[in-house]
């Protein structure tokens, strides 16, 4: 019975609250001595370079092992298939969503802003950037110049193009490449092992990145554009409740469930505000709760550039801002092309510190009549829409593995609510007095009569 249950662990013992204890204590330190928390970024920064560094081979380990694990380049293919045609969906709604939150509560007009008046030396970089973000060049940057440079850079979609060639090699020699398959398998592990051993520096990651955070920017900063921010984080929940929750209905899990299942990471991503840091922690939770490697490999990674919801909400939202804060008019057809470029420029917004940003200014250099001078006005509270963006998005990769292997029929539901049911710890925790689950005590009764027979005997 007792390896069955096991107690709570104590308060202290629990990641999540090591990562609250610390954003608390960074909070305060933000308010109370600024100066001081700003010199705390260094300690975020080393834990996302500690993440990121195992990312790419991480990466490439999973899909080549569940590529391979598959047997077939169709059903590759089919999945391949399914996983782009549900990302342009949700990416498609996702920004209809923006765009009509924009509409409803125009928080952009009445600040008549002349856009000859506002200082763009600040925002100079990112225009710069954003000549260089376009359809065909994001295409051809999937390539690698060669496969080690994949890796050198951190590129994950090249990375997931070098792991994807690979992986459908394995399957072609078939048992001629049986020790490579095997070991990337054990190559796998040890990649994971090493994840687990810096997440618990997690907390003093989260530390440093809020401290700084507070510190720089301050809680005041929030105020000018409250409303916008306000209305961005209300769309956001909108794009839960309207489309996550309905999928996730439909599949037959609770969205709630999932959200407390990876709710160290949530919490985590809070601080730090880079979600592709926890990319590792997501892959191995999904493969936990019964999501094949095999679509987590190609699901999750492709998901980072081409499943941005979170994302998709923030182009359009802050795109039509600018233009009402100008004065800008904009028309039904005007506000329907603004939909689709940003469909296309939203893909590959992510892998670089400022990407969301980068990419709004490419969606608006696409639209010469709405002032590029507009985006000064978002800079200051950028850092603060970044986490709800980075969030969704996040939420919103680890929904699409499991729909996409439900549609794949590839996956138990009730296993899944189960390991739900049960928490990240994968273990079943009882509180004193609680009823024991059925399945817990059927398996004690039936180890009490082998220990039984096998006393008798």
């Amino acid at each position: 019975m007792q390896a069955l249950i096991r107690k709570p662990k104590p308060f202290y013992a629990k990641l999540h609250n090591q990562v609250i204890i610390a954003i608390s204590a960074a909070i305060i330190m933000g308010a109370a001595w600024p100066n001081a928390a700003v010199k705390m970024k260094p300690l975020g920064d080393g834990f996302i370079k500690l993440i990121g560094m195992v990312i790419a081979p991480l990466v490439f380990c999973i899909i080549v092992s569940g590529i391979s694990g598959m047997g077939s380049a169709r059903r590759v293919a089919r999945i391949s298939v399914k996983t782009m045609a549900y990302f342009y969906v949700v990416s498609a709604l996702a920004l209809l969503l923006g765009l009509i939150a924009a509409n409803l509560i125009p928080t952009g007009v009445g600040l008549n802003i002349d856009p000859r008046s506002i200082d763009t030396s600040s925002i100079a970089g990112y225009v710069t950037a954003a000549k260089d973000q376009g359809v065909i060049a994001f295409i051809l940057n999937i390539i690698p110049v060669t496969m080690i440079d994949a890796f050198a850079k951190g590129a994950i979609l090249q990375v997931v193009l070098v792991a994807a060639l690979f992986g459908l090699a394995l399957i072609h020699l078939g048992d001629r490449a049986r020790v490579v398959k095997d070991l990337v398998d054990q190559l796998t592990r040890v990649v994971f092992s090493i994840v687990e051993m810096i997440v618990t520096l997690s907390p003093i990651g989260a530390f440093g990145a809020m401290a700084f955070t507070v510190g720089r920017f301050g809680l005041h900063s929030l105020l000018p554009l409250l409303k916008l921010v306000l209305l961005f984080y209300g769309a956001c929940l909108a794009f839960v409740l309207i489309v996550l929750v309905p999928i996730a209905r439909h599949v037959g899990f609770s969205i709630l469930k999932f959200c407390r299942y990876i709710f160290d990471e949530i919490l985590l991503f809070l601080s730090i505000a880079n979600s592709e840091a926890l990319l590792p922690r997501l892959m191995e939770k999904l493969e936990r709760i019964g999501v094949p490697k095999s679509v987590v490999g190609l699901v999750v990674p492709t998901g980072y550039s081409f499943n941005l919801a979170g994302s998709s909400i923030y182009f359009t939202l802050c795109v039509i801002f600018i233009a009402q804060a100008t004065n800008t008019a904009l028309p039904l057809d005007r506000q329907l092309l603004i939909l689709l470029i940003a469909m296309l420029m939203s893909k590959g917004a992510t892998g670089f510190t400022g990407a969301g940003f980068v990419v709004l200014a490419g969606t608006l250099s696409a639209m010469p009549d709405i002032p590029m001078a507009g985006l000064a006005l978002l800079l200051g509270i950028d850092p603060f829409m970044q986490r709800g963006r980075g969030l969704i998005n996040y939420i919103g990769n680890g929904v699409a593995a499991i729909a996409i292997a439900a549609w794949e029929k590839d996956l138990d539901i009730a296993e899944l609510n189960r390991r739900l049911d049960q928490g990240p710890d994968g273990e079943i925790a009882l509180t004193p007095g609680a009823p024991v689950p059925l399945e817990v005590r059927s398996a004690v009764e039936g180890a009490d009569a082998d220990a039984a027979r096998i006393r008798a005997e």
